[in-house]
């Protein structure tokens, strides 16, 4: 069996194990979750459906409300979707709330429910959570951290020198990831953040000429409905070694070591089901993620002009022929 496939079977094992745990009689009970962005974005559908997978054997209602702040950058809109969701706390009256990315913890719960009453778990908060006053004694949660330092080993070997590159969307949290980039692993990088999905492309020719590496942000599911042109350009114009962290940007990505939302969503899910059977949030540590999927491209290696080894082929838990 594949290295990482024994690792992720074993982790799976010993989640496993906490499941009778937690299902337990919390019928009428309810618990809402928010997401800072929008179904079909493929970060928010892994941890949508790791957290319907921790909360359906305990009984516990699952409400779902989603902020759309990825399409819509505006200030002005991330203010008036975490009041809209507000209202629809009051009036649904939920026993704990799951709030997913950052824009749901700087626009709904920092202000609004900093010290309630209302116990809330927070989940895919990019590297640090000082910036929101966590915790709070209502709060626990699971701080994201993207593996980097990993990613960057495994493309070093492709790649001519050792000059990095940031490509990704022009938003709060692509920023957010670069800058921790340097802050926590002294990587410094050549950043170009897309406004568009043609500025996209203007910004990955754009940094092949200044950089050894390419790394891609995620795209925040704003180019979906190019990723068909956006996958044959990659094809065509990848000239250097090119790697991501997130798995469903694996079709435009020589090497993926990617975070796994449904880790996210599940963890939320048991600490919520956790806090709904008495546990105080209090009581129940921060994390920090800690599964990896090692995916190989093996087009993109064509494009590029790089064989992949036998060895790190074998590790992989999956091959994009």
């Amino acid at each position: 069996m594949k290295k990482w496939s024994m690792i992720l079977c074993a982790i799976f094992a010993s989640v496993a194990l906490t499941l009778p745990a937690l299902a337990q009689d919390l019928g009428g009970k309810k618990i809402l979750f928010v997401d800072s962005y929008h179904q079909g974005y493929g970060w928010s559908d892994g941890i949508t459906q790791g957290i319907q997978n921790a909360v359906a054997p305990t009984g516990a209602e699952l409400k779902i409300v989603r902020m759309d702040t990825k399409r819509n950058t505006d200030d002005a809109f991330k203010k008036s979707a975490a009041l809209k969701v507000k209202e629809l706390i009051e009036s649904y009256q939920p026993d704990a709330v799951i709030a997913a990315d950052d824009n749901a913890s700087k626009y709904l719960i920092m202000p609004y429910y900093k010290g309630a009453k209302l116990p809330v778990v927070f989940c895919g908060v990019n590297w640090d959570v000082a910036g929101y006053g966590y915790p709070y004694a209502n709060t626990t949660g699971m701080i994201e951290v993207t593996p980097v330092p990993q990613l960057i080993e495994q493309l070093a070997p492709f790649a001519a020198g050792e000059r990095i590159g940031f490509l990704g969307p022009e938003t709060i949290t692509a920023r957010k990831e670069a800058a921790n980039w340097d802050k926590s692993f002294g990587i410094k990088a050549d950043t170009y953040f897309a406004t568009d999905y043609a500025d996209w492309k203007k910004g990955f020719l754009a940094l092949q000429d200044r950089v050894d590496i390419l790394i891609l942000d995620t795209d925040g599911g704003l180019y979906k409905d190019q990723a068909a042109d956006m996958q044959a350009f990659v094809e065509s114009n990848a000239k250097k070694p090119i790697g991501t962290t997130y798995d469903f940007m694996a079709p435009y990505a020589l090497i993926t070591f990617g975070k796994v939302a449904q880790e996210q969503g599940f963890w939320a899910g048991e600490a919520a089901a956790k806090i709904l059977s008495g546990t105080a949030p209090a009581d129940i540590p921060l994390v920090k993620n800690k599964e990896g999927k090692l995916i190989i491209n093996m087009k993109i290696a064509a494009a590029v002009g790089v064989e992949v080894p036998y060895e790190l082929a074998e590790n992989a838990e999956r091959i994009i022929e």
